[in-house]
């Protein structure tokens, strides 16, 4: 169990020292005492991390110079069971780590004293013992165990080597991966863990801990490059928008609307991703997949009515990691035809001043316009199209004219349509 440790703090023959003047120093190691600082609730001054404890010195230095001065020592029980060790403001017969207490009359200071030789980080081989879809096994035949210590009251702690492991891996943006460096630490390490899948070939290495790197003596041990074998995809999707006022499409954020909707998909895969493919189908299982595209990138036209489901797979040169993203509902409406009656060309610009069908989900589209005697006045081949009033660049008489309409809709309906449109108020120009 960890705990916060709020300051570190490298000590040269140096430890505690209180507001009133009483202090706690150390002396007697070529290496620098290292001091860390905890929680109130441990009850503790400090703890304080030693070389070794081979001709270490504790030197007290008390408020009142008159006051007789005690040493004590706890063990995992906590200070309620403490055993009086020695008198005097120094204290050098340290023989273990462990729980300390120093008495001056009525005050008490407790401390930690670990003996980092009794479990020091030693340099070994880092290599890689298994790896799957989701986890990579590193193995460390060296060694870094737990470094522990309890509280006054007997609570058991654990301190931080900050051990670093540092690798790389690509993390996804919005259109592609960029590759990052990892630097996570650790307490300490067990003989095996295991870590997140690098997406990309990256060598481990781990280094510390955070006292030998204070001492100068950090060690890093690395392990040769390993292969991805992890698989992951960047997907996303943008439907051709069309500047067609008169075309009912749907005012949601979704992809589809009036057939026929053309929509761009586009990948991005992790370095060990061989296989890639986009499906379609008809139903959201994918148990009827309607088309299959190997490229990362695809356009596709959606000229049915109805519901698809796209989707996008990619998988390693073994098949053993497959990456699916999330699917892409395509729908589409179905078809629709409404003809205007009336309009008045020329009478207010921009003000229903062009006839034009209104209309969605129309494969195929052809308008014919005749006035009372017959004569062709204009021809329409796409429902977006609309007919401005004008016969041979200038603008037709008030009055009744016909249309006739063949088209048909994306869900095959059949469309034959006649009417009459209405031309009224049209200013000559």
């Amino acid at each position: 169990m960890n705990i916060r440790l709020l300051t570190y703090i490298i000590l040269i023959a140096l430890g505690f020292s209180s507001a009133t003047g009483a202090s706690l120093r150390f002396s007697g190691l070529s290496d620098e005492v290292i001091r860390l600082d905890t929680d109130k609730s441990t009850g503790l001054e400090g703890i304080y991390v030693a070389y070794s404890l081979n001709g270490l010195s504790a030197i007290y230095t008390p408020d009142n110079q008159n006051a007789p001065i005690k040493w004590y020592s706890y063990d995992y029980r906590g200070g309620a069971y403490a055993v009086a060790i020695g008198n005097g403001s120094v204290y050098d017969s340290f023989s273990s780590g462990g729980g300390y207490i120093v008495e001056e009359g009525d005050k008490r200071l407790y401390f930690w004293l670990v003996d980092y030789s009794a479990s020091p980080m030693t340099a070994g081989n880092l290599t890689v013992s298994g790896a799957d879809c989701t986890s990579v096994e590193l193995s460390f035949s060296g060694s870094a165990p737990a470094i522990g210590y309890y509280s006054i009251t007997g609570r058991y702690l654990e301190i931080d080597r900050q051990i670093a492991l540092r690798y790389y891996t690509l993390t996804p943006g919005e259109q592609y991966f960029s590759q990052k460096e990892i630097c996570s630490t650790m307490a300490s390490v067990t003989t095996t863990f295991s870590i997140q899948p690098p997406l990309c070939a990256t060598r481990f290495t781990l280094s510390g801990d955070r006292f030998l790197t204070a001492w100068g003596k950090k060690i890093d041990c690395t392990s040769d490059i390993f292969s991805p074998i992890a698989v992951e995809g960047i997907t996303s999707a943008e439907q051709l928008t069309r500047d067609t006022p008169n075309e009912q499409t749907s005012t949601e954020a979704t992809l589809g609307g009036s057939a026929p909707s053309t929509v761009t998909f586009s990948a991005s895969v992790s370095d060990a991703a061989v296989f890639t493919e986009w499906q379609i189908a008809e139903d959201a299982d994918f148990e009827n997949i309607r088309l299959r595209e190997r490229a990362l990138d695809f356009e596709h036209t959606f000229a049915d009515t109805g519901s698809f489901y796209v989707r996008f797979v990619c998988a390693n040169a073994y098949g053993s990691c497959e990456w699916t993203s999330d699917t892409y509902t395509v729908s589409t409406g179905e078809s629709r035809l409404r003809c205007p009656n009336a309009f008045s060309p020329g009478a207010s610009e921009g003000i229903n001043d062009e006839w034009k069908v209104s209309y969605r989900s129309l494969i195929r589209f052809e308008c014919h316009i005749f006035n009372s005697l017959g004569v062709k006045m204009a021809e329409l081949r796409d429902p977006s199209q609309g007919w401005d009033g004008k016969y041979k660049g200038t603008l037709v008489k008030p009055g009744v004219y016909y249309y006739v309409i063949k088209a048909t809709g994306a869900d095959g309906k059949q469309y034959n349509l006649s009417g009459d449109i209405n031309i009224v108020g049209t200013r000559s120009r």
